[in-house]
């Protein structure tokens, strides 16, 4: 199967916001950052209607080149991000945890608990029709 690479647009517009985003790491002050994001919108803006394929796509390498190599040393990352530090932290809790609810906490969601009873009981319906009633050997936790 063919791996297909963004157009040359797409390569452009993602080179464009990652040296945003190291714009930002560089500049903690907004008017310092505006500035620098200005002068480098001027600099895509001057290359923005080159024909020639060849040129562009070097203009490109360039680009890419120039980036790695004032890359920032600690770049920011936002929090829920891979890496961020809230990444994967909300827990979400099976379902069976609902079944360990006192009554009383029970009792607080009426409708939700009695629906969910009776999905529980119309799942082990269809278990049953798909699978077959459990053996002996099921029942005892054996192989």
């Amino acid at each position: 199967m063919a791996v297909s690479t963004p157009s040359h647009a797409r390569q452009v517009c993602t080179l464009y916001k990652r040296a945003l985003r190291n714009l930002e790491c560089w500049y903690d002050r907004r008017e310092g950052y505006r500035f620098q994001a200005v002068l480098l919108r001027d600099r895509f803006d001057k290359n923005k209607s080159e024909k020639d394929l060849v040129k562009a796509t070097q203009l490109l390498k360039e680009g890419e080149a120039e980036l790695f190599k004032y890359i920032h040393y600690q770049p920011r990352q936002f929090p829920e991000s891979p890496g961020g530090v809230a990444y994967k932290r909300q827990v979400i809790p099976p379902d069976w945890v609902l079944d360990y609810w006192h009554p009383m906490e029970k009792a607080q969601y009426p409708d939700y608990f009695a629906r969910r009873e009776q999905r529980k009981k119309e799942y082990l319906t269809w278990w049953e029709k798909q699978y077959g009633p459990p053996s002996e050997a099921d029942l005892k936790g054996g192989h």
